[in-house]
């Protein structure tokens, strides 16, 4: 280890560097610090909830210790009359803490719809714009182990198969950019609690107080699961199960997309071959469904019902045509192209 990072610690402001002794803030800090692995610079995305300044007050100090530049960056959706009331709010309470941040306000149409979705996707855009202005390829998420428990009921009420219902990872990619989420083996009490002590702030979604949302009930559901013997460690033990599987057939999939499919650049085609389709059956739908998310430059991969359909008429008509994703899709003789839909 260098001189530099030797003497890091002294460059924390002493504010920071007071709440970091509380014992029960150190532990959260040293997991927080296992967990993440990153020597490059980073943005931080920052909501305002106990999860999100947690995050802010950890990455703080690790962007200190490992001599690292950070980023932080609250978005302000508009989807609520107080939003940019409290992102101001936001961005003053970590001021006071020795963190600058940035407010990024959407403009444009008010978000309706899937509304948790389609804010998740413009914030994931407001922050990859943000890392492509300052060369920056990392980008660290607050969710913890209580949102990792969430999603998978969420999922499993959906019917998703195993790859939806083990979606959160440690490490993730899109669009080049990586995605980290850190806090994934903290919970959440603890973040409260941290968030508590540093900043003696954090701010209430109106939404946590109803019943407007899937995600609050799948929470209620969690806590009386508890009460019949399935804690939260158990469910996790069985998602990290999952998890060893879906990395198994993730191998295959990628074993499937580098032997049996050709990207034509002259014509902007990807052509997959007759192996392709004699993979097992979850094999073959994750490569598709990966194909058709690459050719068509979308941000989620294609999947359900219809992805369904479409292997089943691949294999069953010796000539077939349909679009998915922004693509076409065509057999031709034992071959099958994907190209962009115009």
């Amino acid at each position: 280890m260098s001189r530099k990072n030797l003497n890091a610690k002294t460059k924390i402001p002493k504010l920071l560097d007071n709440k970091l002794k509380n014992r029960r803030i150190n532990q959260i800090y040293k997991k927080f610090e296992k967990s993440l692995d990153i020597n490059e610079n980073f943005i931080v995305a920052v909501s305002g909830g106990p999860d999100s300044l947690a995050l802010s007050f950890l990455s703080k100090i690790y962007s200190i210790k490992k001599n690292l530049k950070v980023k932080f960056f609250i978005v302000d959706h508009k989807l609520r009359t107080d939003s940019t009331k409290e992102a101001r709010l936001v961005k003053n309470v970590l001021k006071k803490n020795s963190i600058n941040s940035q407010i990024l306000t959407l403009k444009g149409k008010k978000i309706i719809g899937n509304i948790q979705s389609l804010a998740r996707q413009k914030r994931y855009e407001f922050l990859f714009a943000k890392c492509k202005e300052f060369k920056i390829n990392h980008v660290l998420l607050g969710h913890h182990l209580d949102d990792l428990l969430e999603n998978f009921f969420i999922r499993l009420i959906r019917g998703s198969g195993l790859r939806g219902l083990i979606s959160l990872d440690k490490k993730s990619k899109k669009d080049s950019i990586n995605l980290h989420r850190p806090l994934l083996d903290q919970r959440k009490n603890d973040l409260i609690f941290l968030s508590n002590k540093v900043f003696n702030f954090y701010i209430n979604d109106p939404s946590n107080e109803e019943e407007k949302f899937l995600r609050i009930k799948i929470r209620k559901l969690i806590y009386n699961l508890k009460k019949e013997g399935l804690d939260k460690d158990k469910l996790t033990m069985t998602i990290n199960n999952l998890k060893t599987s879906n990395n198994v057939i993730n191998f295959y999939v990628s074993k499937n997309l580098e032997k049996n499919t050709f990207f034509s650049i002259k014509k902007d085609q990807l052509i997959l071959n007759r192996e392709f389709f004699q993979q097992p059956y979850e094999v073959v739908f994750r490569a598709l469904s990966d194909s058709i998310k690459f050719v068509g430059k979308k941000y989620y991969s294609a999947r359900g019902k219809k992805l369904d359909r479409i292997i089943v008429d691949i294999g069953n008509d010796s000539t077939y045509k349909t679009t998915l994703g922004g693509c076409v899709i065509e057999k031709v003789n034992q071959t099958v192209i994907i190209s962009k839909e115009h």
